[in-house]
């Protein structure tokens, strides 16, 4: 059966309940069932088929029901034509790098980037593929400029930047990108499509860790990419049906169930993140916070106006103190758990030390250990004591 189609004139909670959802023909329930299956019905004649489309229910490493009902859903979030949902938000990285760029072609990536990018670019497909890479601050829109070449393929960013939330002006640079005859990819993991949508702003893909906040409840992993169907017809063809990067059944549905709730929570990790910054940016024992809605941030201004939901959930902050302090506070830590991820429904904190093989790219001020800090959507008081009696206990 299929889905009933909510576009984009319904408001963005709506989709998010109804998109890629429908009544289940087999049983009447009004939320579709997980399908386990791997592999479907064939038609009377099979030699018809293309053993690799993945047009049709055919093979589940080719694509199956829970993921191509995930993907109606996200590509309306997006505001994109078309989706590939993948087994993680590296599997969809990887797969859009792999499927569209080939030996020779030139990549302009942001310095500050998820460690999976970095290292993909600036190292694997580099040395392996003979794919020219340049690391550029783009929150220079005119040190991107001067890093175009005749080669130039893809611009790949990611906005706000993980870990030390550079913001990046993602209009500018589609500008660059298509005055070049190059494309641009933005991770939005960070911002998540509630925030910010860069396909409205010029971007061709958007790419997110459905893992993090879409999903929201830190039990499932996926990625996605949306953007123009006649480049997602290749990825799905190369990154997933050649390379196997197919999510489960099972992720599916639960990241599913988990985006019906997104916006809702979205907007208490808005709210609770700004609160959070505010409170730290105040306390005499933090050294310095990265937060896209302090207006002490750099990149302020542009985060403004392209972050039209909030400024997301994460920040980062540096405490007054050595490298056991920094350990021992988080020791204190009650409500917020010490954990890698981002985008649980749980406040997440992870301390980052002086040896990070990115460092050199990173602020002055990243260089002396600093926290990441993904805050969860428990009750603000409780996040901000937690946070108080911690840096009393540590003496700060």
């Amino acid at each position: 059966m299929t889905a009933r189609y909510y576009g984009n004139h319904f408001g963005f909670q709506t989709r998010a309940v109804h998109t890629g959802n429908d009544v289940d023909l087999g049983t009447g329930a009004i939320k579709r069932p997980i399908t386990m299956a791997n592999s479907y019905e064939l038609p009377y004649d099979p030699s018809v088929l293309n053993w690799s489309g993945a047009d049709k229910n055919l093979y589940t490493r080719n694509g199956g029901s829970n993921q191509q009902y995930l993907q109606e859903k996200i590509a309306s979030l997006e505001g994109g034509e078309d989706c590939i949902v993948l087994a993680s938000g590296v599997g969809a990285l990887s797969g859009l790098f792999f499927s569209l760029l080939e030996s020779g072609d030139h990549v302009i990536f942001s310095d500050i980037t998820y460690i999976a990018v970095y290292r993909l670019l600036n190292e694997l497909l580099n040395h392996k593929f003979n794919i020219e890479t340049s690391i550029v601050d783009t929150s220079n829109v005119n040190a991107v400029k001067d890093a175009i070449r005749s080669n130039t393929k893809l611009i790949h960013i990611e906005t706000p930047g993980n870990p030390t939330l550079k913001v990046s002006d993602i209009k500018a640079i589609a500008e660059i990108a298509h005055q070049n005859n190059a494309l641009l990819s933005v991770d939005n993991t960070f911002a998540s499509p509630y925030n910010q949508r860069p396909i409205e702003l010029g971007a061709d893909f958007s790419i997110e860790s459905l893992t993090k906040f879409i999903n929201g409840h830190g039990d499932a992993m996926g990625g996605s990419i949306t953007g123009k169907k006649e480049y997602l017809e290749v990825i799905r063809a190369q990154a997933q049906v050649n390379l196997g990067a197919t999510i489960s059944p099972f992720n599916a549905w639960l990241i599913m169930r988990g985006a019906v709730s997104f916006p809702l929570r979205m907007r208490q990790h808005n709210e609770n993140a700004l609160a959070a910054a505010e409170f730290l940016e105040r306390h005499p024992g933090i050294r310095f916070v990265a937060y896209p809605g302090l207006p002490s941030h750099p990149n302020h201004e542009v985060a403004k106006r392209q972050m039209n939901g909030g400024y997301g959930g994460v920040l980062s902050f540096g405490l007054h103190a050595d490298h056991d302090t920094h350990n021992r506070f988080v020791s204190y830590l009650r409500v917020i758990t010490s954990a890698v991820s981002l985008g649980h429904d749980e406040s997440l904190i992870v301390f980052l030390g002086e040896n990070d093989e990115r460092q050199y790219l990173y602020p002055e001020e990243f260089h002396q250990g600093f926290f990441r800090f993904s805050v969860g959507i428990e009750d603000i008081e409780d996040i901000l004591e937690d946070l108080r009696q911690a840096l009393e206990k540590a003496g700060l």
